[in-house]
């Protein structure tokens, strides 16, 4: 069974599977555990639960383990019938501890979600350009395969046809340090398109920033004109793009570059 014990003497193996080092997970942990209390306090004080506190089950996982089963999970995005594998634990159980603690561990880490609210609150041109350098910004999509599907309706909605594949998507943007400043709060369908999940997903940036798209994303410039947007050239059908044309898109390609090797690093094992 998977446990921090283990993983820990183990660097390069506690890092593929969690997305941090061992020294960068101990001084996460320390908050985590000052938390601890409080939060399950409030969780067992909740209006919405139904048993007296101190009723229900036990975790049958130390918190340290817990922490460690939901880095695993959502850094290699694997199944709970695996989970239950590597943990040691039946599935209602994996599914239980992970929303239980979720919460906590959220506040404690810089994921996007914590730096998106930091970035909608910038006023100054000095605070913008701390989190946006250059004050620009890219934004991407990304397909993670995932296994087939049981059900009919959800084997159409998740199967991609770019990828031939069922997949998850997910919205990103970087600053161009590669820091991902925003992520789409929940797996979008393989099925949708890049450009609607934005509309119903995309992050809100200082009006001073520059979002850097690709072509899956035309219309941003149109249906958000009060945002500052860039995008490739189109080649339009039948005309060839001129030299100048073809030099201005290898360049915003380059640009791009960064959002791309920011994804990479984020689904990477290694």
């Amino acid at each position: 069974m998977l446990s921090y014990d283990k993983l820990s003497k183990k660097p390069m193996l506690f890092k593929s599977y969690t997305g941090l080092s061992v020294e960068q997970f101990d001084d996460i942990f320390k908050e985590i555990e000052s938390k601890y209390p409080k939060h399950e306090i409030k969780r067992l004080s909740s209006l919405k639960r139904e048993r007296a506190v101190g009723a229900g089950r036990r975790f049958k996982l130390v918190v340290k383990d817990r922490v460690i089963m939901v880095l695993v999970y959502y850094r290699l995005y694997i199944t709970y019938t695996l989970m239950e594998f590597l943990f040691g634990l039946d599935q209602s159980n994996v599914c239980r501890d992970i929303q239980k603690i979720e919460e906590l561990i959220r506040q404690c880490l810089p994921i996007p979600q914590k730096l998106h609210n930091i970035t909608k609150r910038l006023k100054t041109r000095e605070e913008v350009e701390e989190y946006f350098p250059g004050f620009m910004a890219f934004t991407d999509c990304s397909e993670q395969p995932i296994p087939r599907p049981k059900n009919w309706i959800r084997r159409k909605m998740y199967y991609s046809g770019k990828k031939k594949k069922h997949t998850v998507k997910n919205l990103y943007t970087s600053n161009q340090k590669g820091l991902i400043v925003y992520k789409t709060g929940h797996n979008q369908m393989g099925k949708r398109h890049d450009y609607r999940i934005y509309k119903k997903n995309h992050p809100d940036l200082p009006e001073d920033v520059m979002s850097m798209y690709d072509l899956g994303f035309l219309g941003v410039e149109k249906d958000y004109q009060k945002q500052k947007s860039s995008l490739p050239i189109k080649n339009e059908k039948g005309c060839e793009l001129t030299v100048q044309q073809k030099e201005y898109n290898r360049i915003h390609s380059a640009k791009r570059i960064v959002i791309e090797h920011a994804i990479c690093r984020k689904k990477s094992t290694g």
